[in-house]
């Protein structure tokens, strides 16, 4: 059987449906998500362990995926001709292989189109400090620091390096060089490949995900010795971010690291994908501005209180969930029912509506 027709056949459908994500699985019809909804694409059988095997030998050089059927894991990146390239995960479940592949845009969307608020295009023109995009996972966390990192490739000279698990949007060098580390392929791991960065002249930093306390710390040192550090992190909002951050530490370190982000800290982007009425996502957001009252809050102890300057500080450009939301149903975007699903506080929201 050919099997890359077969898994092009498949990836064909969730393009031209606009879908996101596509899900494949022994004894499984494939299954696409489009705006956020799961469709099981009907018109295909069900996949075999042969299917499976056989995408996998399309997806992963051999010695990937000899390791995978060793440790049952195995995240990888996947590019479809010209047309399109994944993030993909393959994984075990009862015994049965199933693979999960994200959709990556070709093209760098601007923050104009993904709908990004004007104040986050601040955070592209620092010189140093350390900034996150927060939220669950599929929000479009990646996408955002993708626009953030190639405006700073069309508009000014820096060296950029990325480090990911895996490589997902792919960069041109415009007025910037760009250079991007893939875990596993061209580093160990994030740790090694961060400690590397302070030896190679890099601007801007990009770290794909925080996965580990000993990542977090360096990504804050190099904030604090002139880098301009992107990242992200799971995470609902500003405030349960740094608790996260701080508590990822032993206790007899978290002062230190309290200390030392409250000075790095640029800002917390946190962001929601919410069905639009007309078809498609939107996001909904909430952004933190490290103002000295904020630095403070962190030195403190008193982050519970950082929620309290987000809602209050609109002219310090900060952005509040709750008005985010009620924005768009006031605008005709998404639906109240939408909004109060992805409300924090669905009673603060109800009163702005």
């Amino acid at each position: 059987m050919d099997f890359k027709q077969k898994l092009t056949g498949l990836i064909d459908q969730l393009v031209a449906q606009g879908g996101s994500d596509l899900h494949c699985g022994e004894g499984v019809v494939p299954t696409i998500r489009v705006s956020g909804t799961l469709t099981q694409l009907v018109s295909e059988p069900a996949l075999t362990r042969e299917d499976m095997l056989g995408f996998l030998t399309e997806m992963l050089v051999p010695e990937r995926k000899e390791a995978f059927l060793k440790t049952q894991e195995a995240d990888f990146s996947y590019a479809y001709g010209d047309k399109a390239r994944f993030r993909g995960n393959a994984y075990f479940e009862r015994g049965h292989i199933g693979i999960a592949l994200r959709l990556i845009p070709r093209v760098i969307r601007t923050m104009q189109e993904l709908n990004l608020p004007p104040a986050l295009e601040g955070f592209a023109t620092r010189k140093q400090g350390f900034f996150l995009v927060v939220g669950p996972v599929g929000q479009g966390k990646t996408t955002t620091l993708a626009a953030l990192i190639e405006k700073i490739n069309l508009e000014r000279t820096e060296h950029i390096v990325t480090i990911e698990d895996p490589i997902e949007y792919l960069f041109e060098n415009k007025r910037s060089l760009i250079e991007q580390r893939e875990v596993r392929v061209d580093t160990a791991d994030f740790s090694q490949a961060l400690r590397s960065v302070f030896r190679q002249d890099v601007n801007v930093l990009m770290i794909g995900e925080m996965r580990t306390p000993e990542t977090i710390a360096t990504a804050v040192s190099a904030a604090e010795t002139g880098h301009l550090v992107f990242s992200t992190l799971h995470t609902n909002n500003a405030a349960q971010t740094i608790d996260r951050i701080i508590d990822s530490f032993p206790p007899e370190q978290q002062g230190q690291i309290r200390i030392q982000l409250s000075a790095s800290l640029a800002g917390i982007f946190s962001q929601r994908l919410v069905p639009r009425i007309s078809g498609g996502l939107i996001p909904a957001y909430e952004l933190l501005i490290a103002t000295t009252a904020v630095q403070n809050l962190i030195r403190e102890k008193r982050t519970h209180e950082i929620q309290t300057l987000i809602e209050t500080g609109a002219e310090e450009g900060m952005i509040d969930m709750n008005r985010s939301l009620a924005e768009l149903v006031r605008s005709g975007e998404i639906s109240p029912e939408s909004a109060y699903s992805r409300a924090l506080n669905p009673k603060v929201l109800e009163r702005l509506l």
